[in-house]
């Protein structure tokens, strides 16, 4: 199938929705690549946070949630996606070039924000695949460092390939002007593989259950009063990590209920 024609005139579009040009875009592997775009200067959000985008799909547009992999104080918006050759958006999505138009409804929301979370000393940010998205925001926002001592970025792919993307927001923040000062030595990358040889394999949650995870970071095993969660994944993976982290003790929180760790259950196609 042919990609829709992405150019959207802006003065067609209806209240509450921005347009938006494609700045930049980079493909990582045949199932996953970045896009960045302009930012509104009106639009505001929380790092962490997602919005609804879309493109106009046979005269109509169509949305789907995506996490803002940028952080708050970025000027441009960046955003992580699979490709689905079916995906009733991605199919369009990954066909994007420089110049293109994006759509983009007005309201960000989501649970993966700072706020949602009772202070603490250590966060993990637990993610498969695309789920990287939100803590690629929040890893490179300052506040995340103000209110923890340790950031564990956690992220766990199929293939060696698919980890690339995190590999560069770490190398992204060392050499920032003025992050990798705020940054330091608190931030841990965990980056784990499941279908290939690698130094660190094994999904995410045997490596919790196992307590392997804990032994190769040189920490003590989750304590609900140090230790903080965020969950972004497969809704297998959510399930699975929510009821580990209950199990030792951490309870879920929300926007309106601070507690010890949130999911996110908005999702791509």
């Amino acid at each position: 199938m042919n990609a829709p024609a992405l150019n959207t005139e802006a003065s067609a579009l209806p209240a509450g929705v921005y347009a938006e040009t494609v700045t930049a875009v980079q493909h990582y592997t045949d199932r996953l690549f970045r896009f960045r775009m302009t930012r509104p200067a009106d639009f505001r959000f929380r790092s962490g946070e997602f919005v609804m985008i879309g493109l106009m799909v046979d005269g109509k547009p169509l949305y789907r949630a995506y996490s803002i992999a940028s952080p708050a104080w970025d000027e441009e918006l960046e955003f992580f996606s699979i490709k689905v050759s079916d995906g009733p958006l991605t199919q369009h999505l990954q066909n994007l070039k420089v110049g293109d138009t994006v759509l983009m409804r007005k309201k960000s929301t989501g649970t993966l924000v700072n706020d949602a979370l009772l202070p603490g000393k250590r966060l993990y940010m637990f993610s498969t695949g695309t789920g990287i998205a939100p803590f690629a925001s929040l890893i490179r926002d300052p506040e995340t460092y103000e209110k923890f001592e340790e950031v564990v970025l956690c992220h766990t792919c199929r293939e060696v390939a698919e980890l690339k993307y995190g590999f560069d927001l770490i190398e992204e923040i060392k050499n920032h002007e003025f992050l990798a000062e705020i940054v330091g030595d608190k931030l841990k990358h965990y980056a784990t593989v499941t279908r290939e040889d690698y130094p660190f394999q094994g999904r995410i949650t045997d490596n919790i259950r196992s307590g392997k995870m804990f032994a190769d970071l040189g920490v003590a095993p989750l304590d609900p009063a140090v230790d903080r969660g965020m969950i972004c994944g497969s809704a297998a993976m959510l399930k699975e990590i929510k009821q580990l982290l209950l199990d030792a003790g951490l309870t879920e929180g929300a926007n309106n209920k601070p507690a010890e760790f949130v999911i996110e259950r908005a999702f791509v196609d």
